[in-house]
């Protein structure tokens, strides 16, 4: 009987064995079957905000916000034949990690990231996420507007300037804990490190000291000091920031501080030729969000990139991703394309 025992508990060892041979063989095949895509999380630069088009369901329909637009650059990179947009408008990298945090009525992206990851064969993810934390480039512009309309306030670039330093670094640490979540997310759906690429995007400056006159009239109303001090200092430390963290990560940086260079917003006659958004006021965020849209909501695309520079800066995603360069920056030429510059330094 111990001899038939050891037998039976061989044979039950070969058995599972082999069917761990073939369920491994099966998954393996499987995989390759699966729809190749490309996936976005972040806020509203990778949203798709200002572009218009936005999904059913993120257009302020029971307080969802996240305005993902058909447009948005991660649908124009033309790496995989699929692309899933999980970005948000409003997002901090909070949203984007782990956690019980809930913004326009939506859970962590990283969650949602092991889905995705599940149902596609995700090849590319692109992580666009800081402004929203203490970076603050929403209050920052906030503050530059309230200054240029009243006469006693001071020049944002001399209240907020000398607090870049410190935002920048509490920033830091919070993008740095939502690439490993994005990172443990691909792992948990069964994803090797190597077997994806990890991009980190830094942030187009939206204003220039190159405007029109009179541009508080044209719905810019920055002075023309303070736009400077934006491009030329805010926007760089942060796209430095996240550089950092990206290096720090072991992801891949593309700096996007220039995408939109030469056609800011208030600078070009007709405006229809900016890829910037000025101030911009959609009564339809009534229409989808009811009394809800009232005061910021209406006014949400204000100052994002327009649907042109998505498709630009999408190209010049898909053209980075495919290069070995571990980092590289977007630039807009005079010739209304953002070329790749792998030799520029964010």
């Amino acid at each position: 009987m111990p001899r038939r025992r050891r037998l039976l508990a061989l044979l039950a060892a070969a058995a599972v064995l082999v069917a761990t041979v073939l369920l491994s063989s099966t998954t393996a095949a499987a995989a390759p079957d699966l729809p190749a895509a490309v996936v976005a999380l972040g806020d509203s630069a990778a949203s798709g905000e200002g572009a218009g088009d936005y999904e059913p369901g993120t257009r302020g329909e029971d307080g969802n916000w996240c305005h993902r637009s058909s447009y948005a650059y991660i649908h124009r990179t033309g790496l995989t034949p699929e692309s899933v947009n999980l970005a948000c408008s409003g997002a901090g990298a909070g949203d984007v990690a782990f956690g019980d945090s809930t913004h326009n009525t939506e859970t962590s992206q990283a969650r949602a990231l092991v889905d995705v990851a599940g149902r596609y064969r995700v090849e590319t993810v692109v992580l666009q996420v800081g402004a929203n934390d203490d970076a603050a480039l929403t209050d920052t512009g906030i503050a530059c507007m309230r200054a240029f309309l009243d006469p006693t306030e001071p020049p944002c670039r001399e209240t907020v300037g000398p607090l870049v330093g410190s935002r920048m670094a509490a920033t830091a640490p919070k993008v740095e804990t939502a690439v490993r979540d994005v990172r443990a997310a691909m792992s948990q759906a069964g994803y090797a490190r190597d077997s994806y690429t990890l991009v980190m995007a830094s942030y187009a400056a939206p204003i220039t000291e190159k405007m029109l006159p009179l541009q508080g009239a044209r719905g810019c109303p920055h002075s023309r000091d303070d736009a400077a001090w934006g491009r030329t200092v805010l926007f760089p430390a942060l796209s430095a920031t996240l550089r950092g963290v990206a290096e720090r990560t072991g992801a891949r940086f593309l700096d996007m501080v220039r995408a939109t260079e030469g056609y800011e917003a208030c600078t070009r006659t007709p405006y229809t030729e900016e890829w910037q958004r000025r101030i911009t006021v959609d009564a339809r965020a009534l229409v989808y969000g009811g009394l809800d849209a009232i005061s910021f909501h209406l006014a949400q695309e204000s100052f994002h990139p327009q649907a042109k520079a998505h498709s630009e800066m999408g190209r010049c995603v898909g053209e980075f991703v495919r290069t070995d360069a571990r980092a590289g920056a977007c630039v807009a030429g005079t010739d209304g394309r953002v070329g790749l510059d792998v030799s520029a330094p964010a």
